[in-house]
């Protein structure tokens, strides 16, 4: 007589084959939800804080480094910069308020092409980015201004212009003390009354 797999040890062992066999999609997929549910970090590397020369058009580009939560580097992750759309500011190439930008293996990514407009003031590079369902976001703080020649590098330093300003005060002393030296040489007589002329 043939037995047939009734027994109660049998049929314990399939329905745990059974659950292990559905628990493997669930364990797949609460796995890419942790990947998912990771943290995305932005760090300004440069940019931050800086004066633009609107005469000269001269920009600091921005950038930045995504980062993961244990603070490594994150290739390929894609990177908006967003300029205002009035204001203080400028474009990128073809006049774009808005650039993208995928990150490099050190995980930056660099503004490149940023022009500015000729409006003096304070503004905001809005930066966002993304990989794999994580997001992060900053901001950059720059402002346009009218730099002079002096400011920006060009023209008659301020020690130059010190230097100037001592040998003509040194020359000018010169001059007096030779003066009253000739003055002290000419012999006079109290009893002389032209002085010794």
């Amino acid at each position: 007589m043939a037995r047939t797999f009734t027994s109660a040890p049998i049929r314990y062992l399939f329905s745990l084959i059974l659950m292990f066999l559905l628990a493997v999609p669930e364990m797949q997929h609460s796995g890419l939800a942790q990947e998912a549910g990771g943290t995305l970090n932005l760090v300004i590397v440069e940019g931050e804080g800086a004066i633009n020369n609107v005469r000269q058009r001269t920009a600091r580009e921005p950038i930045v480094q995504v980062q993961d939560e244990n603070k490594r580097p994150v290739a390929g992750a894609a990177v908006i910069f967003l300029l205002p759309e009035s204001g203080p500011g400028g474009t990128f190439s073809g006049g774009a308020r808005s650039l993208k930008v995928i990150s490099d293996s050190q995980g930056r990514a660099i503004a490149k092409g940023l022009r500015l407009n000729d409006i003096s003031g304070k503004f905001q590079i809005k930066v966002e980015a993304s990989y794999k369902g994580m997001s992060a976001t900053t901001s950059i703080n720059q402002s346009n201004a009218v730099l002079t020649a002096a400011a920006g590098g060009g023209g008659i330093s301020g020690k130059l212009i010190a230097i100037l300003v001592a040998i003509g005060a040194a020359a000018a002393a010169g001059i007096i003390l030779a003066t009253r030296n000739d003055e002290d040489t000419t012999p006079t007589s109290p009893n002389d009354p032209t002085g010794g002329r």
